[in-house]
């Protein structure tokens, strides 16, 4: 067999000619989408080249385009798709990685596609034709015959794939979108990488091995399978295809593993660098270079690491890489100082990456520091499961050590093995399967059953009037079409034109009436069933809706005035916020209604009420300006060239809305107010963090604003009385009465000091001497957890050698704290005692050998565990 001849080899040069070639086929070259897919709930991570056009896929969007090409960013490391633990230890595993991407929206089909992918193969990147053979669902005919006799791939290379997992259309070669919907054959192009490679062919017993490896699947969408299994041709048949940038890479460079290509190997030698690692070969470099390109994207494109959904798939992937440093030997940061060569590496195909890479290297950082501190706080938690003297550690606590507080197994089994103690791994195996599947399940891909509508779009003039006539396309009852709908029913009312806006964008839906003759339906909520189909959700309050029926549709004018003013702030306060804090501020979610404007943004630390105040402060100064608002519509790269805000994430079409309201300018088909003086009044009314990274501020205007002032000025004013102080006087007047606390509470810890005195006094003739120690284990009453330490210390010192447990309860929660004077600490430790005491108060704890401090929820054991402290003392002296 030959090797690859001369050709682009680079992988930026094989994302190059890949676009070019595909451009020179009639391909729109779109570019890749965020790694989190926009308005799109039922992903966790875009996984695949088809995310960003699934919903062309399901009819729901139309593209200005029916050819298209890309180079999209991908992520599989949690839900169904998450060989996370595999990364670094196999040739082709990865968590981040870029799929060659190319897609017929009803254009060309199977012939087409297969033909230009044996030309680029071939022709372009000059591969071997004898090392490449295909697969084809096993009743795919046309595919075959195209492969062999008009491509002219020997039959025996063509491997025909049946139903190999159980079921009709049940294949490794027949995909499918979800249970139901879009599906269609594939064909599976693999390359030989020669027979010093262990495995067989594909659907040969051997097919696991790595001789033959897939590279690129083109998968024909020619069914829409229906419930019961049974599937329909397609009236406009999809072609979806993706091939592993890497893997080709690979074959390319003449390599066998996509670690050993160009952009690994740089980032495998700076990760060496970093930590210290003369050995190129070791896994755990191949992990820190793996997982820096995955935690660099993730950042860019928003994900903080934090303790849930995405964010902590993303401090998993950082922790993992870290761990893998730790095992080198490296126990400072080190992770962050790879972001400048990934930048140098990737930043032209991906300028996104290259713009934040200071923030890039400041949330990893951080993260970083803050992981070295988690294991200092694991080996506490560790040191205080193993108080107890157990020689086995519970798997579920090895568990909850790792998936908690990110302390990892292997260091939990080194802690345990100088301590005599092992590791219930088979627990934590279990654990952490039951997690898996948790995560399987819920990130399980299920496509949303949306109303089924096939007729034409809607028109929309709600931006020019709130009440407009229009005539009524379709009715659902329960989500199925119905001709009519009677009084007390509620449903769905398309409409051919409509002055309702759907919700979108962070906006709430319209509410309103739409009437014909006597009949009457109030809509509570407006949605998209389409991109270009509103329904409008609601109840007859009267009379009967019929399907052709012509209506008066009018919007409910004081919650869009209430929302519009709310939506036109937000654009406001987005430019003030970045102006005050800094241009890293990005949209993460927005919620705009007629009560408030919410919006969370990317930012590191609270805001100060100076930042608020300023916020403030420029926005009402645009209102005051009361510049008009203008929208124009333009196609998506001239409306980049006059600087508008684009939302990173959000899914734009080839003509955009660019609106500027004031200093704003943002692409948005929301509703606005016509001038910034139509906002009235701008008051910030609450800020805070919703995840690592993540800040929430929201806000009133208008009439909600002066609401929100008056019933301030009502509080101070109830606040005052109370006090018996003018308001002018309320802050020195609240100072005043604090002053007072703080002495009370001064004057009571004094008193308490006392009573434990005393009380300390009267235990001192308690005391049983156990072979020349004095033991002593009694109830304190009415302490805290001050008193106790407190009187434990003046007991020590009276009783010179001595082993105590004292005992306080308060509201159904036993305090115990154990203390061992010095000479005696060789003997008893006072964490093993206090520890054996919680333990039957249903508590545990732990401390130092001469103090040590614990708590309980049962205090009906307190009197038998203190009684035990006695025989417990007496077997270790």
């Amino acid at each position: 067999m030959t090797a690859p001849t001369t050709a682009p080899v680079s992988v930026a040069d094989i994302r190059k000619s890949f676009l070019d070639f595909f451009a020179s086929k009639g391909h729109t070259v779109v570019p890749s989408s965020p790694l989190v897919p926009g308005n799109d709930p039922t992903l966790m991570f875009t996984n695949s080249g088809m995310v960003q056009f699934k919903d062309v896929f399901l009819g729901t969007d139309k593209r200005p385009y029916v050819r298209a090409a890309s180079v999209q960013a991908c992520l599989r490391a949690g839900g169904k798709h998450n060989d996370l633990e595999n990364v670094g230890y196999t040739a082709r595993h990865h968590t981040f990685f870029e799929m060659l991407g190319n897609w017929s929206f009803g254009d060309y089909f199977k012939r087409e596609s297969l033909k230009w992918g044996w030309e680029l193969l071939t022709e372009v990147y000059k591969l071997p034709k004898e090392r490449l053979l295909a697969t084809v669902y096993h009743e795919d005919d046309e595919a075959f015959d195209i492969w062999t006799k008009e491509i002219g791939l020997p039959p025996e290379r063509v491997i025909r794939i049946g139903d190999n997992k159980g079921g009709k259309y049940k294949s490794d070669n027949f995909w499918m979108m979800a249970d139901t919907g879009p599906c269609g054959p594939c064909s599976e192009i693999f390359y030989d990488h020669g027979p010093h490679i262990p495995g067989g062919p594909p659907g040969s017993p051997d097919e696991d091995g790595d001789r033959f490896i897939e590279i690129w699947n083109h998968v024909f969408m020619q069914f829409d399978m229906k419930e019961d299994g049974s599937v329909v041709p397609l009236p406009a048949p999809c072609v979806d295809t993706g091939m592993g940038l890497e893997r080709l890479a690979a074959i390319l460079q003449h390599v066998h593993s996509n670690y050993q290509i160009d952009i690994f190997a740089a980032l495998i030698e700076a990760a060496a660098r970093e930590t210290h690692t003369s050995d190129l070969a070791n896994p755990s470099l191949k992990v820190i270079a793996d997982h820096i390109r995955a935690t660099a994207f993730l950042v860019s494109d928003g994900v903080i690491p934090s303790n849930e959904g995405r964010g902590y798939v993303q401090r998993r992937i950082v922790r993992r890489a870290i761990r893998h440093g730790y095992k080198l030997g490296q126990k400072t940061p080190f992770f962050h100082k790879l972001v400048p060569v990934l930048v140098r590496l990737m930043g032209a195909a991906y300028p996104n990456l290259a713009r934040q890479e200071s923030r890039i290297v400041e949330v990893l950082k951080a993260e970083e520091e803050r992981f070295y501190e988690t294991l200092a706080n694991g080996m506490e938690i560790l040191d205080a499961a193993l108080a107890g003297g157990q020689t086995v550690l519970p798997g579920d606590v090895a568990f909850k050590l790792h998936d908690t507080y990110g302390f990892p197994l292997d260091l939990t089994n080194d802690v345990c093995r100088e301590r005599g103690v092992a590791v219930d791994e088979a627990g934590f195996q279990a654990a952490m399967e039951r997690q898996k599947a948790q995560a399987r399940a819920a990130g399980k891909f299920k496509m949303d059953k949306a109303l089924e509508y096939g007729g034409a779009g809607n028109q929309f003039v709600g931006y020019e009037r709130l009440e407009a006539p229009g005539k009524i396309v379709a009715l659902y009852l329960d989500g199925t079409p119905v001709a009519a709908l009677k009084s007390g029913q509620s449903g769905v009312v398309v409409l051919d034109s409509t002055p309702f806006y759907a919700e979108s964008g962070g906006q709430v839906g319209d509410e309103g009436l739409i009437s014909a003759g006597s009949a009457r339906f109030a809509v509570a909520d407006t949605q998209k069933i389409k991109a270009d189909v509103y329904g409008h959700h609601g109840t007859v309050e009267q009379g009967t809706l019929n399907v052709g029926d012509a209506v008066n549709a009018q919007v409910n004018t004081a919650q869009r005035a209430a929302t519009v003013r709310n939506h036109s702030a937000t654009h406001l306060m987005h430019k003030a916020l970045r102006e005050v804090l800094g241009d890293h501020v990005q949209q993460k979610g927005s919620l705009v209604n007629a009560e408030r404007t919410r919006f969370d943004f990317a930012h590191n630390a609270p805001l100060s009420d100076e930042q608020v105040r300023r916020i403030e402060a420029l926005v009402n100064a645009e209102i005051l300006a009361n510049a008009a608002t203008q929208a124009r519509l333009m196609d998506i790269e001239s409306a980049q060239k006059t600087g508008a805000m684009m939302l990173f994430g959000e899914k734009y079409g080839d003509t955009v809305r660019v609106l500027d309201i004031g200093s704003s300018r943002e692409l948005c088909g929301g509703t606005h107010v016509t001038r910034t003086g139509d906002i009235g009044l701008f008051k910030v009314v609450g800020e805070g963090g919703v995840a690592a990274g993540v800040r929430r501020i929201e806000a009133v205007t208008g009439e909600n604003a002066l609401a929100y002032l008056q019933s301030l000025e009502s509080t101070v004013a109830q606040a005052a009385g109370a006090l018996k102080a003018p308001a002018s006087e309320l802050t020195a007047r609240v100072g005043q009465t604090l002053e007072q606390i703080k002495a009370l509470e001064k004057e009571i810890a004094a008193l308490k000091g006392k009573l434990a005195s005393s009380q300390g006094d009267e235990l001192l003739g308690r005391a049983v001497d156990v072979k020349g120690l004095k033991v002593l284990a009694a109830t304190l009453d009415g302490a805290d957890a001050k008193t106790l330490r407190d009187t434990m210390d003046k007991l020590k010192d009276k009783l010179k050698s001595a082993a105590i447990v004292l005992a306080a309860v308060d509201g159904g929660k036993v305090q115990l704290a154990a203390g061992v004077t010095a000479d005696s600490v060789g003997k008893v430790k006072a964490g093993e005692l206090v520890n054996f005491v919680a333990q039957q108060v249903g508590g545990k704890g732990g401390g130092k050998p001469d103090m040590a401090m614990a708590g309980g929820t049962d205090p009906s054991g307190l009197a038998k565990a203190l009684a035990s402290v006695q025989g417990w003392v007496a077997e270790r002296v």
